[in-house]
């Protein structure tokens, strides 16, 4: 009789249900953002961070659709009240990393739970993650570094948001 390794799928099902319920406040949070930067006259942010909401909607649904294709259970968890006000767009985007940087340990924390768990499935689906986390620090990181060197003011700051206004969100292929 063949000897199989019984992983804890509870265990793993709650993991990425959180993580499910992380992207959906991630794209709320964008969103919260983006509304923001229309209120003071930045468009050109607004649409960056509208952009930036589609993408953690899509993500969100990688997680809803692997969840159940997985023939586990999906658990719609509530989605916290994002922040409404910044201080500037330099803050804003000083905000935007520390998020990137808490989903960044979170997809690390959930690659670990797959690896103690031996669910190699869930740790092949968590790649794609834990290199996109790499792409979206350092895309946020290049911005706020340009509002660092500009001060976040003045005619800087109107060249950034023209910039940000380019932004286009493509889906990636899926990979069937």
């Amino acid at each position: 009789m063949e000897s199989r390794i019984i992983m804890d799928k509870k265990r793993i099902e709650k993991q990425l249900n959180e993580q499910l319920n992380k992207e959906f406040y991630s794209s709320y949070l964008y969103l919260a953002m983006s509304a923001y930067c229309e209120s003071i006259s930045l468009p050109g942010f607004a649409h960056w961070m509208k952009t930036q909401a589609q993408e953690e909607l899509f993500h969100a649904m990688k997680f809803y659709d692997y969840i159940n294709e997985r023939g586990f259970k999906v658990d719609l968890l509530k989605i916290d009240e994002p922040e409404k006000e910044w201080e500037s767009p330099l803050n804003i985007f000083e905000e935007v990393l520390k998020h990137e940087q808490f989903i960044t340990d979170s997809i690390n924390n959930l690659v670990n739970i797959a690896e103690e768990e031996k669910d190699h499935a869930t740790r092949i689906f968590l790649n794609w993650f834990v290199s996109e986390q790499v792409e979206e620090e350092a895309s946020v990181d290049t911005i706020l570094q340009k509002l660092k060197l500009t001060g976040g003011k003045g005619s800087g700051l109107f060249m950034i948001d023209k910039e940000l206004s380019t932004r286009v969100f493509t889906p990636p292929a899926t990979e069937e």
